[in-house]
């Protein structure tokens, strides 16, 4: 039996641009980083080895690979030729939630298979074979931060290149200023999951617009300005930042917010956060929000309709964390 571990991200910056259809234009670059939360992937032989078993939010037992319906697991299992295995998917958060839990399954799930398949694995080895089968072989209209934030883990800038690599720098913080950033974010669930994929695919539409190419611009300009800013333990901006991309997001395409994320983002504003964004491509799941600590008190209390999700920074990664019989 192997077990794999694989962290959840949160993207303070440059969301989108991560997208081909920006990138190979304009070049591109992301700051994020890796929680506690996480994707767990167990791999076993199955009792009979001439079929293979899937849990995750359904059960599938095939006779050949062919058969898998679960697109990912279909398609990683066909490029190792996995066969007489019972494959199990458990999660710490809810997938289309917006913190890259399909690439983090991907991530996973590559490397549990290529362990149980005694193949070596690194961090580039497993992000750039990520993309490869959600975005290549699935087809997804997704872009590349979340299989390298899976992949590396930790607090990075991830640049995207118009020849298609990728370049990963970690950002280090002094111990007191990663404390203080990590006790003024708070992670707000306003419910509700979303269709990362038709999202994008219009987002992606959209970037062809000069306009929106503008702004995706203007996007990736705060990712740099927010990297400056840490590097120099400087997190006075750090809301005013976050609150300037989120603004600038929702006017790429319809689908990102609505009425309703509207009014719980301005009511987070006005309890006292300086900052914030809806976490992934938009529509649902958590909103993040910087918040300064002599405020939280009053923002907790204003914004009690809604869960908070308490976590810290991870900076490992996908881990292999059992290997056993």
């Amino acid at each position: 039996m192997i077990i794999t571990r694989t962290p959840f991200r949160i993207s303070f910056a440059g969301g989108g641009s991560d997208l081909s259809s920006y990138y190979r234009t304009e070049g591109g670059a992301v700051l994020s980083t890796t929680i506690d939360k996480y994707m767990y992937l167990v791999i076993h032989p199955h009792f009979d080895r001439r079929k293979i078993q899937l849990k995750y939010a359904k059960t599938e037992l095939v006779e050949h690979i062919s058969e898998i319906k679960h697109p990912i697991f279909r398609e990683v299992l066909a490029m190792y030729g996995l066969k007489g295995v019972d494959v199990n998917s458990i999660a710490d958060i809810p997938s289309g939630t917006g913190m890259g839990s399909s690439s983090s399954f991907t991530v996973g799930l590559l490397y549990a298979v290529r362990a149980f398949c005694g193949r070596p694995s690194d961090p580039e080895t497993l992000a750039s074979l990520a993309c490869h089968v959600e975005i290549d072989l699935v087809g997804s209209p997704i872009g590349k931060q979340d299989q390298y934030a899976a992949a590396y883990g930790g607090l990075n800038f991830i640049t995207f290149h118009p020849d298609d690599t990728v370049g990963v720098e970690r950002i280090g913080l002094s111990a007191e200023t990663r404390q203080q950033l990590e006790r003024n974010l708070l992670l707000v669930y306003i419910g509700g999951q979303h269709s990362a994929n038709d999202i994008l695919r219009s987002q992606s539409a959209s970037i062809r617009q000069s306009d929106k190419a503008a702004v995706m611009k203007k996007m990736v300009g705060l990712a740099y300005q927010l990297k400056e800013a840490l590097l120099c333990d400087d997190l006075e901006s750090f809301g005013a930042i976050l609150n300037e991309g989120w603004l600038l997001k929702r006017t790429l395409t319809e689908g990102i917010s609505n009425s309703a994320i509207d009014q719980i983002y301005e009511r987070g504003i006005h309890s006292g956060a300086t900052g914030g964004k809806l976490l992934g491509a938009g529509g649902a799941g958590f909103i993040l929000f910087y918040c300064p600590q002599e405020s939280q008190p009053r923002f907790r209390s204003e914004m009690s309709a809604w869960s908070e999700l308490p976590f810290h920074f991870d900076d490992q990664g996908s881990q292999v964390i059992y290997v056993g019989q």
